[in-house]
């Protein structure tokens, strides 16, 4: 039943019920309501693989109640605080200056419901090693759901979190372990950790880094301005800066633990300049911080200290892991977009048809699938198959797919979709940060060269051989084509090391786009030889030749006009592997 007024233009003659049914507002729910866990037939198919049935009959009921918050509760608060931001409270009523961010309601409903719920909590991941269920698959299956309704809350909750506690633990002093432990007593995925790296500078050009910490006992005053640094009301930070009487370089440059409390109880010397006011993921508080004498632990070994490098260097260890944490955040963002697309392209009619039964939707709908779960692909062997390249390839293609599935996800709603009321504009405004954060394209390219230049390619390589030794029988056209890009790419790699610096940078972006098609085109090979061997299924053999075809295959003079439609012949398989909605 309609819950809203039958006005005067509603009995036009030219109207009538035939036509409002096609606007009727109670037709168009979208994905809020949803078991955003029951609905995904795709991160069932990776539970079952990762966590095997046993494991996953512990886990299904966690992942359901999951499911569920995520697509009510959470997803609810995320819109209020997406209309209601954080504020800057800057003085107290004497004018001191306090630099409180005051969190709206509804984050902090979100804050308390997650944190109870979280699978990253200690007794959680205990719970699930002693059933089976591997604690990492469970943790990237709660992000993926999180993220779905809001990334910012994942930022705020997660980011740095694992950075400020094993790097305490590692070098900073006994009573300043004690206070870190007693602040993430929840888990290290609480909200109360951030990373501030970025100055007016820029964040990625260590180098030129103008905070500056000097000694005083067994701890640093620490003195400069973070130009963005996200969650900044959190409790514990890691701030990069470099000492004092050290060189002007990266080597100079060190990480430290910055509390919002001093030792002796009384506030640090923190500012809060400005809250900044973005594009998107309003749900995490991004300002502008100074530092102002702050106390400061420097997070490096003390035998060493400024300029070895190694507490940088194990910064970056936990920074890889955080890249992968933007790829999920960038999977999730185009997973939300997909469904909110099939939901509205069932629902929506025009010439006569639903669009999700028009040849051209249906193309869209089909490729906007394949690219969802090569994505799921590369995210989920992130996280199982720690390779050196991998973050940066998987962060590369996922952070972009958010994006531009979000863009089309606007597309497919038309005029609606450009409009805040409709759930897909607050999506593309939160995937564009993800391309930014941990690294822009050409920094994660960069990264690439790094692992070439040292040869930390070849386990990829081995990997990528692995997968595809895995392919199901029956498809050897797909198998033999990806066998042969690999080929390719080790040539292109070869070819690569030969071009003179200049050049050689320019081209790294091709060549992290040729590894990223080849490393998910092998992923989806090895998921339908484990279909195949394990359900008796083929539906991911047809994902991953349609994959294989738009990224690895020659398209001839004609472009491909005149190839196979499998993607229109089989849309009801890969729709209905895709997305399950089974509410009345």
């Amino acid at each position: 039943m309609a819950s809203y007024l039958i006005e005067p233009v509603d009995r036009l003659p030219f109207g009538g019920p035939d036509k409002a049914r096609r606007y009727a507002t109670e037709r168009y729910r979208g994905a809020a309501g949803l078991n955003w866990y029951g609905s995904d037939p795709t991160l069932r198919f990776l539970m079952r693989r990762h966590l095997g049935a046993g494991a996953l009959e512990w886990a299904a009921p966690h992942l359901e109640r999951a499911g569920a918050l995520m697509s009510g509760p959470i997803l609810e608060h995320a819109e209020e605080t997406d209309r209601n931001p954080p504020r800057l409270e800057r003085y107290d009523r004497w004018g001191h200056d306090v630099s409180r961010i005051v969190m709206p309601p509804s984050f902090e409903a979100a804050r308390r419901e997650l944190v109870a719920g979280s699978f990253t909590r200690p007794e959680f991941a205990r719970e699930a090693e002693a059933a089976g269920a591997d604690p990492v698959t469970m943790g990237v299956a709660w992000n993926y759901l999180l993220y779905q309704a809001d990334i910012g809350m994942g930022c705020a909750l997660g980011t740095g979190g694992d950075m400020v506690v094993l790097m305490a633990e590692a070098f900073a002093p006994q009573d300043v372990k004690e206070r870190v432990r007693e602040i993430f007593a929840d888990g290290m995925f609480s909200g109360e950790a951030a990373q501030m790296f970025t100055e007016r500078t820029g964040g990625s050009d260590l180098a030129a880094l103008e905070s500056t910490a000097t000694p005083a006992g067994d701890a640093w005053r620490l003195n400069g301005l973070k130009w963005f640094a996200s969650n900044a009301n959190g409790s514990a930070f890691v701030v990069l800066a470099k000492a004092e009487g050290g060189p002007d370089g990266s080597r100079g440059v060190a990480p430290f633990l910055v509390l919002r409390e001093r030792r002796d109880g009384g506030h640090n010397g923190i500012r809060v300049r400005r809250l900044k006011d973005k594009l998107g993921t309003r749900s995490v508080a991004s300002a502008e911080i100074e530092f102002t004498d702050a106390e400061a632990f420097l997070l490096a070994p003390e035998s060493t200290g400024i300029g070895d490098g190694k507490g940088l260097g194990r910064m970056m260890e936990l920074t890889n892991g955080a890249r992968l944490g933007i790829a999920t955040m960038g999977l999730s963002c185009a997973r939300r977009a997909l469904v909110e697309s099939l939901c509205y392209a069932r629902s929506r009619e025009a010439f006569g048809a639903a669009l999700i039964d028009q040849p051209l939707m249906r193309r869209k709908l089909a490729e906007l699938i394949v690219e969802v779960e090569a994505a799921q692909a590369l995210v989920f062997d992130g996280f199982h198959n720690r390779l050196r390249l991998g973050p940066a390839l998987i962060k590369l293609r996922a952070a972009r797919l958010g994006v531009t599935a979000a863009s089309d996800a606007i597309e497919v709603h038309g005029g609606n979709g450009y409009i805040e009321q409709w759930p897909v504009a607050r999506i593309l405004r939160d995937a564009q940060v993800n391309p930014i954060w941990e690294g822009g394209d050409n920094i994660l390219c960069l990264d690439v060269r790094r692992a070439v230049e040292k040869d930390q390619h070849l386990p990829f390589f081995d990997r990528l051989a692995e997968a595809v030794r895995h392919a199901p029988p029956g498809d050897d056209s797909t198998a033999l084509l990806v066998s042969d890009r690999i080929d390719r790419l080790r040539e292109a790699v070869d070819r690569w090391r030969g071009l003179d610096p200049v050049t050689a940078e320019a081209r790294l972006f091709p060549l992290a786009q040729f590894m990223a098609d080849v490393y998910a085109a092998a992923l989806l090979l090895e998921q339908a030889g484990w279909e195949r061997r394990e359900l008796g299924a083929d539906r991911k053999a047809l994902v991953a030749r349609l994959y294989a075809r738009a990224h690895l295959a020659d398209h001839g003079p004609l472009r491909g006009i005149d190839h196979v439609a499998e993607d229109l012949e089989r849309f009801k398989d890969l729709a209905d592997g895709a997305f399950v909605d089974d509410r009345p």
